[in-house]
C-alpha cells in the first residue's frame, strides 16, 4: 500500500532564584531577567514569539551528554518509550532539550521584522546558523533550508496593504546532518534532524484557522468509504504541499533532501528525528508521514513535538502507527494550542466514533463537519501550575517554547511534578 501527500487545493477568500523543597536532581535552568524584558521589542505579531529567553544556559561543560549507543532506539522511541516518562529518564530529558535546542535555533534564526527588506527569511548564513542562534559545537551541519508557502488565493485588495500581510512563503527551517565523530560515537548512529519554528505570518495564521479535515490525496485506506479515510487539517496540508509562484513545495524539499541523505548514508546506522513547536509540531508530523510513505527503506523516524495541535483524524492516527513512525508529543496541559482543532474521538471501535461529552445529535453534525480529530503517539503531560517559579496561567505564555523545556528540565514525576534545582524560567512583567 502506498500513500503520498499531493498538492492540496488552493483557498480562497529575573534574575532571582528560589528553592523549593521536592527532588534532588541536577541541571538547574537560569534565565536572566532583563534578557528577558529588554531583548526584543513588544510588538502584537509577536504575541507567541519564545524567543526572549535563554533556556539552554544550564546546557554547561560540567554536564555533558551520557553516551547512548546501546540505548539509542530506545531513546529514539522504538518501544514508545515504555517506562521511560513517568518518572521521566534524565537521558530521555536531555535528548528532548537538546532537540528542544534546534527548535529554538529555527525561531532565532527567523527574521520576525516586518519592516525589515528580509523579512520571513532566515537571518544567518546556513554553515553559521547553529553558531549564530546559540547552539555552537552540536556535531551537526544545516545541509538545506526549507520554506512552506500558503495555499490561500488572496482578494485584490490586498495589494494595497503592506507587503508583509501577504508574504506566502517563508522559511520555517532546516534540515542538519550529524557530521562529528564523536557525537556519532556517542549518539550510536548517524542522527539527522528536522527542525521547524511555530507560526509567524498572518498567512500562517489564517492556514491555522482553516480545521476542517482534508484528505490526503492518492491516499489509499483500509475502509471502503471516505469516511474512514485518513485525513488532516486543510491549513496544515496546504502549508506543507502548496508551490510558489518560482520553486517547490516544502514537500517537494523535504523529499529532495531526504532522497540525497539516504543515498550518501543509507549505508550505515542512521535515525531521522523531525521535531518543531506549534506549528512546526503539526508539519514534523505531516513530514514524518511523508518520508515512511515516500521512502520504502526510510530508518527509524521519529517526532519530537512541544506544544502541537491536532493534526489528523484516526484513520491518520492508524497508518502513522503501522508506519512505525513514532511521536512524543510533550503537551502542557494549561495550553489551549494542544486542544485544538476540532474534537477527540473516543472509544476504541472505529465504527462508533463517540465525539467526548457531546449529544449524539451534537457529535453527528461534527462528523458531517469534519472536525472529528485524533491525538497520535506518546504523551509527556506537564503543566505550568506544577512549576513554582511561575506566576499563575497566562495563555500566551503557556504556549511558549521556553515555557516548554523550563517544565522538561523540572519535571520528574506524576508524584512529584518539580525538582527542587530546575531555577525560575519567568517572571511577571508586561507584555
Amino acid at each position: 500500500m502506498r500513500l503520498s501527500l499531493g498538492p492540496a487545493l488552493p483557498y480562497t477568500l529575573p534574575s532571582r532564584h528560589f528553592r523549593i523543597e521536592c527532588c534532588t536532581l541536577t541541571q538547574p535552568l537560569r534565565i536572566n531577567r532583563k534578557s528577558i524584558e529588554n531583548k526584543h521589542p513588544k510588538k502584537w505579531e509577536r504575541l507567541l514569539d519564545p524567543v526572549d529567553s535563554d533556556p539552554f544556559s544550564y546546557l554547561s561543560a560540567a554536564s555533558r551528554p551520557v553516551k547512548l549507543a546501546d540505548k539509542w532506539m530506545d531513546y529514539q522511541g522504538i518501544q514508545n518509550w515504555e517506562g521511560m516518562l513517568d518518572p521521566l529518564d534524565d537521558n530521555l530529558r536531555g535528548e528532548i532539550l537538546r532537540y528542544g535546542g534546534f527548535v529554538d535555533a529555527a525561531y532565532k534564526s527567523f527574521d520576525f521584522d516586518p519592516s525589515s527588506s528580509t523579512y520571513a527569511t532566515c537571518r544567518f548564513p546556513k554553515n553559521t546558523l547553529l553558531d549564530r542562534s546559540g547552539l555552537p559545537e552540536t556535531g551537526y551541519r544545516p545541509t538545506k533550508n526549507l520554506r512552506a508557502t500558503s495555499g490561500v488565493q488572496l482578494p485584490r485588495w490586498i495589494e494595497k496593504a503592506p507587503s508583509w500581510v501577504a508574504t506566502q512563503s517563508s522559511w520555517i527551517g532546516y534540515v542538519a546532518v550529524c557530521q562529528d565523530k564523536e557525537e556519532i560515537a556517542r549518539l550510536g548512529r548517524r542522527d539527522v534532524v528536522i527542525a521547524y519554528r511555530g507560526t509567524a505570518t498572518c498567512l500562517e495564521w489564517l492556514e491555522n484557522l482553516r480545521a476542517t479535515l482534508a484528505h490526503l490525496p492518492d491516499a489509499d485506506s483500509d475502509k471502503s468509504t471516505a469516511r474512514y479515510a485518513p485525513m488532516v487539517e486543510s491549513g496544515f496540508l496546504s502549508l506543507y504541499t502548496s508551490r510558489p509562484t518560482v520553486g517547490p513545495s516544502l514537500q517537494e524539499m523535504v523529499r529532495e533532501e531526504i532522497h540525497r541523505l539516504l543515498e550518501s548514508y543509507g549505508d550505515e546506522p542512521l535515525s531521522l528525528t523531525i521535531t518543531g513547536h506549534s506549528l512546526g509540531a503539526a508539519l514534523a508530523i505531516l513530514t514524518a508521514y511523508d518520508i515512511k510513505t515516500t521512502f520504502k527503506r526510510a530508518p527509524l523516524v521519529t517526532v519530537i513535538s512541544f506544544g502541537g495541535p491536532r493534526v489528523g483524524n484516526r484513520s491518520f492516527r492508524q497508518h502513522l502507527e503501522k508506519q512505525g513512525t513514532k511521536v512524543l508529543r510533550i503537551v502542557n496541559s494549561d495550553d489551549l494550542i494542544t486542544k485544538v482543532p476540532g474534537f477527540v474521538i473516543d472509544g476504541e471501535n472505529d465504527q462508533k466514533m463517540n465525539v467526548a461529552g457531546l449529544p449524539s445529535w451534537l457529535q453527528k453534525q461534527v462528523e458531517q463537519m469534519q472536525l472529528v480529530y485524533a491525538d497520535v503517539g506518546r504523551e509527556l503531560r506537564l503543566s505550568s501550575k506544577d512549576s513554582p517559579y511561575m506566576n499563575g496561567v497566562n495563555v500566551a505564555r503557556c504556549h511558549e517554547l521556553k515555557t516548554y523545556l523550563h517544565l522538561v528540565n523540572g519535571f520528574v514525576s506524576s508524584s512529584c511534578p518539580f525538582r527542587a534545582t530546575a531555577r525560575r524560567v519567568l517572571v511577571n512583567q508586561s507584555r
